[in-house]
């Protein structure tokens, strides 16, 4: 026969599991410094402006 287990602990286990993974998510995206975010910023700045200049007449190509 079988383990019993009890399902209100194993939903809350898993609900905490869940919230731990979307946390960890969440701090690599949030849990940056200010560096990190203006240095991300300036190089998206600069890759649309590069692309802004192989347009012609403000149309592409």
């Amino acid at each position: 026969m079988g383990e019993v287990i009890n399902l209100k602990r194993f939903k809350k286990r898993m609900a905490r599991d869940q919230a731990g993974k979307v946390a960890d998510a969440n701090r690599a995206s949030f849990g940056r410094t200010k560096a990190e975010r203006t240095a991300d910023a300036q190089r998206e700045k600069r890759a649309n402006e590069l692309l802004d200049q192989h347009r012609i007449n403000g149309e592409d190509a």
